[in-house]
């Protein structure tokens, strides 16, 4: 293509084109280029352009474009029409050597990557008539009355910079132009420039500034006005009403405006009022302004009341956002069976009661429903299998009775599905019905009353979290009036990431969760989680999951938050968790999990509270050392020895070396028996209160052994009341905690031995025998 030189006409745009731009120095009767819409890359050197008297339009939009601008184009004195937005270029923009004399009509270096303040030169540049900066990262100031010099200025595009404009004085007044185009959101306006004789102005945007006060009344004068966006700026109300009959557009949203909901326009196909101070009724007859509306969003105010029946009439309406206010009453039925064209519905976070109505129709395009934080009960209506479109649906935090909505497992298109904090119950499986849902990224079933085994929850057929790494960071959105100007619906949800719950306003496509926390799920953890690998939190907590910990889970590799605390997981921590670069979060508290803790660079960042509650780990950071290399046995060894009370195993080793020392002289003689009687009883009146005990000798009487058993009987009875004696008498020494044995030698010399700290309930009495003794009884 370099050696064309008879080319004066070249037009490759909206194709799939690579590679560099070739050279045009040998076309010398090149006219027109327009290589827009393609994939071309790389930098383009200035020498490209040179020696091209004839070009009057270059089109290079919507490429890959990068490095600076080339200088040599600018140069070219025939040129009408530059159009170089969207790619990546550079630097500052070159000065026009040729002012006074230059032809450019259309100057569009909007959305790449320029710096520095924009050239004094263009301001000189008497033919533009559209002039496109936004988008840049371009800085310095700009005085608004500048623009004087450029009489056949129609568009004016400045918005998205680092440019501080300035509006004010008595210059700022740009009457003698006929703007029909004027951006210049986010350029730190603060205050309203005087447009009031802009006839022609269709298009105006002011937003994401510092504009106080109220909205001018003039306004309404500006009788073409199309597109009014005036959001995100610190208004606090208007003049009057906005009697704009050709307004499409109309976007209030994130300011200060209070009072009663300005009546929009009749022929109004986008109204976005939402975060403001409106407090009142939503007027009953709104939806008779509704005739061509998409698009009318009321969220975030103070407003009270029911929803008006009037927009049940609505024929258009795509977008319906009342969420977040202190509406009340049920949800009208007729607005869900008469708008069929209806794609969002959001009324999350009011006073809604009743029952969800079961009208949703056969030709139900429900894309989001979000009706979380009301008081709604009664169950998921079965219609609701209509909407096979529906994306997100989110019921949670009310008071719906229902076992889990098997009828949704038929839409394919799920991705968010949120029934936390409710009364659900049962099984979650489905086996009996048919259907997968591959795109479903965030799902939440916390706080209900869930039972079963997690295994039988189909997981493998949620390819949505198995596709980490493959997916564009892009938004669920929907664009209803397929605007390229940023004004689309973006679904928001609320998830408990990192112990905290968060309100994602954005929900990307590829943040996905799991939450089936608070539940009463059993049953390992599947493996098939592990495959998981685009899941950022999951939350098993607060269930009755047993079993190990999967090794697989240390494939998560996009894992931020993991929380299996509170279930009775057991065996030892995985290392291969360790592994887990990401993980800003974890929970491993209260399980049987023994062993030591595996080291690793983020298990290093966690906290002891991480694994309290597992008396069989050790390590850092907890304060138990583990006693060999692995910790597993040694720990446990150790945990077991722990849980033996030695208020229980002295007296048991004293009774039974004492014991052993007394029956052993009785196998021979009553004299050595009688000498080895007083010897242990002062050895024991010694040693014992030494250890805490007491010891009681019953006398220095000595029941004979007869040979009549009526005798054998009454000393058997005489004994055993003076046990009992004893333990009566010496009530007072028993104080405070129960003793799993009461330690009582039964030999014919009667001895009761006891810790004076705990209770010893009453024994049935043992018989004696002059060559045996019984062994410690349970009291």
């Amino acid at each position: 293509m370099a050696n064309l030189t008879q080319l004066f006409y070249l037009d490759l745009s909206s194709n799939n084109f690579t590679g560099t731009l070739p050279s045009f120095r040998k076309s010398k009767n090149l006219t027109y280029v327009d290589v827009s819409h393609n994939q071309l890359t790389g930098e383009i050197p200035s020498s490209h352009w040179e020696g091209l008297r004839s070009l009057t339009y270059v089109d290079l939009g919507y490429n890959v474009f990068s490095g600076s601008i080339p200088s040599s184009l600018f140069a070219i004195p025939s040129l009408q029409r530059i159009q170089l937005s969207n790619n990546r270029f550079g630097g500052q923009i070159p000065e026009f050597p040729n002012v006074s004399s230059s032809l450019l009509d259309t100057l569009d270096l909007s959305s790449n990557s320029l710096e520095g303040p924009i050239p004094s030169s263009v301001f000189g540049l008497a033919k533009l008539n559209v002039l496109e900066l936004p988008s840049n990262m371009l800085n310095g100031t700009v005085e608004l009355h500048w623009i004087q010099n450029l009489p056949n200025l129609t568009t004016l595009g400045l918005s998205y910079n680092n440019l501080t404009v300035y509006a004010s004085g008595g210059n700022s007044n740009i009457s003698s132009l006929q703007i029909k185009k004027l951006r210049l959101a986010s350029c730190h306006l603060g205050m309203f420039p005087d447009l009031r004789n802009q006839s022609k102005l269709f298009h105006l945007d002011l937003s994401d500034n510092q504009i106080t006060g109220l909205v001018p009344g003039w306004i309404s004068e500006l009788g073409l006005l199309q597109y009014l966006n005036l959001s995100r700026n610190l208004l606090v109300d208007l003049e009057g009403p906005l009697s704009l009959p050709g307004l499409s557009i109309l976007d209030l949203h994130h300011n200060q405006l209070r009072g009663s909901i300005p009546v929009p326009p009749s022929f109004i196909t986008y109204v976005d009022y939402s975060s403001n101070n409106f407090s009142s009724f939503i007027p009953p007859n709104i939806g008779d302004y509704f005739n061509f509306t998409f698009f009318f969003s009321l969220s975030n105010n103070h407003l009270i009341g029911a929803i008006p029946l009037s927009i049940c009439n609505t024929e258009w309406l795509q977008v319906l956002d009342l969420s977040n206010n202190s509406l009340s009453g049920g949800i009208p039925s007729c607005l869900i069976e008469r708008i069929k064209t209806l794609r969002v519905l959001n009324l999350r976070r009011n006073n809604f009661d009743g029952i969800i109505p079961d009208k949703f129709p056969r030709s139900c395009e429900l894309k989001t429903l979000d009706l979380s934080g009301n008081n709604l009960q009664g169950q998921v209506p079965k219609s609701l299998a209509n909407c096979t479109m529906l994306e997100v649906l989110d019921l949670g935090n009310n008071q719906i009775n229902d076992s889990f909505p098997c009828l949704l497992k038929t839409i394919s298109s799920f991705r968010v599905l949120v029934l936390r904090n409710n009364t659900f119950s049962g099984l979650v499986g489905c086996p009996q019905v048919k259907g997968t849902w591959p795109r479903l990224q965030i799902v939440d079933l916390a706080f209900n009353h869930f039972r079963g085994n997690l295994t039988n929850i189909c997981l493998k057929t949620w390819e949505g979290m198995m596709e980490g790494g493959n997916r564009n960071l892009e938004h669920i959105t929907y664009d209803p009036l397929k605007l390229t100007n940023g004004l689309y619906y973006q679904d928001s949800i609320t998830v408990t990431f990192k112990g905290l719950e968060l309100e994602l306003v954005k929900i990307l496509t590829v943040f996905t969760s799991a939450d089936f926390s608070s539940n009463n799920f059993e049953g390992p953890i599947p493996d098939v989680i592990g495959q998981f690998n685009a899941l950022y939190v999951l939350n098993l907590s607060y269930n009755v999951l047993t079993g190990q910990i999967p090794s697989s889970l240390g494939n998560l590799s996009e894992l931020e938050s993991l929380d299996l605390s509170s279930n009775q997981l057991s065996g030892q921590i995985p290392q291969q968790l360790a592994s887990l670069t990401f993980l800003s979060v974890l929970n491993l508290s209260y399980n049987r999990l023994v062993g030591q803790i595996p080291t690793g660079a983020q298990f290093q960042t966690f906290s002891s509270d991480s694994f309290e509650g597992n008396q069989g780990l050790c390590g850092p950071p907890l304060s138990v050392a583990c006693s060999d290399t692995n910790g597993s046995n040694s720990i446990w060894r150790s945990s077991q020895r722990k849980e033996f009370d030695w208020q229980f195993i002295v007296p048991g080793l004293g009774f039974g070396l004492g014991s052993g020392i007394v029956v052993a002289p009785l196998l021979f003689s009553k004299k050595i028996n009688k000498w080895y009687d007083d010897r242990i009883d002062k050895i024991l009146l010694v040693l014992l209160p030494m250890l805490g005990f007491r010891y009681y000798a019953r006398g220095d009487w000595r029941i004979e052994p007869e040979e009549t058993s009526e005798e054998e009987d009454n000393t058997d009875a005489a004994a055993a009341d003076d046990d009992d004696e004893v333990e009566v008498d010496n009530e007072d020494y028993f104080g405070g905690r129960y003793c799993v044995f009461c330690t009582k030698l039964d030999i014919t010399i009667k001895k009761v031995i006891h810790d004076p700290k705990c209770v010893c309930y009453q024994s049935p009495p043992i018989s004696s025998s002059s060559s045996s003794f019984s062994s410690f009884s349970p009291s």
